[in-house]
């Protein structure tokens, strides 16, 4: 290997011929120069940074445990909301399980007490539900178990209710047709004196007909509605004398005459077994006795057949 020297001032040159090792060791010098720049550097950097290293963990440390105070008390304000609402929930799911029961228990009372088919207001039994499946959009949502219960509840809840609902105008209803249900006799105490028909006329001894049936007891005893329905007479009438007549609908009336006294007028609204008057002797009477008709569609028939029938 040769180097030439060029002279700055006389431009001379001048050539050294270098041998073998000293080629190689000419070469790892200068192959190491940059190495032991970066090395340099490298240090150099490590030391700036090193010297500054105490001021920078203290303040990313403070940093740090600022936000993960700030963090933890979000999660703990968080979890102690979460407690709250399932407390509430809790509370709200043992409400409504209280108030099914007692719904269920309602219902089952007023089935047995209206004499229902078994198994036509089945409160045992979760309603039947169905209908033809169809397509979901993408994947089904599945609630907290809390809320599905919840949910469940108040499914069961306005079931019950509608079955309540249903049952009470069933009984209603009953309730109505058993109370304009014509049945037993328009006094508490007394007897039979006079049927329907033909009989003799106790003021001219004559046969005459006789539309309705008396019954005899003590003066100013009372006279009861033996059925609900609405007053529409409520005073004298020839022949009858003080007299009390009662449409209780589907076609039937009914008239309660000869009374000392009416207790009811036109218009009122009677129950059954009500006292509607006091027994007395007025009109064509030959005793305290209560004249007693049925009328149905506008025609006299025997009482006998309602005064005998059980009541509903």
């Amino acid at each position: 290997m040769k180097i030439i020297i060029v002279s700055k001032q006389h431009g001379q040159t001048r050539s050294i011929t270098l041998g073998g090792w000293t080629r190689a060791l000419l070469s790892i010098c200068l192959l190491g120069m940059p190495v032991t720049a970066a090395g340099v550097l490298g240090a150099q950097w490590l030391s700036s940074l090193n010297g500054n290293s105490d001021v920078f963990t203290a303040e990313s440390r403070r940093a740090w445990e600022a936000t993960l105070a700030e963090q933890q008390a979000q999660v703990e304000e968080t979890r102690e909301h979460a407690r709250s609402q399932v407390a509430a929930l809790t509370l709200r799911v043992a409400e409504l399980q209280a108030r099914l029961m007692r719904l269920d228990a309602l219902g089952e009372h007023l089935t047995s007490l209206a004499n229902l088919d078994e198994g036509e207001f089945d409160f045992s039994q979760p309603p039947a539900l169905g209908g033809p499946e169809t397509a979901t959009i993408g994947d089904p949502y599945t609630p907290p178990d809390f809320i599905s219960v919840i949910d469940q509840l108040s499914n069961q809840i306005e079931n019950r209710e509608q079955q309540l609902a249903t049952l009470d105008a069933l009984l209603a209803k009953r309730k109505l047709q058993d109370d304009i249900f014509i049945a037993g006799r328009p006094i508490k105490k007394g007897w039979m004196s006079s049927r329907f028909g033909r009989r003799t006329d106790p003021f001219t001894g004559q046969v005459a007909w006789h539309g309705g049936v008396d019954f005899a007891g003590k003066d100013g005893s009372e006279i009861i509605s033996v059925a609900a329905g609405v007053v529409t007479w409520s005073q004298d009438r020839h022949g009858y004398g003080q007299m009390v007549e009662i449409n209780h609908g589907g076609g039937f009336t009914t008239r309660y005459a000869h009374n000392k006294e009416n207790l009811v007028k036109v218009g009122d609204v009677v129950k059954k077994g009500q006292v509607i008057a006091l027994m007395g002797s007025s009109g064509r009477s030959t005793g305290p006795h209560v004249h007693f008709e049925v009328y149905k569609n506008g025609r006299a028939v025997d009482p006998a057949t309602y005064i005998h029938r059980a009541s509903r």
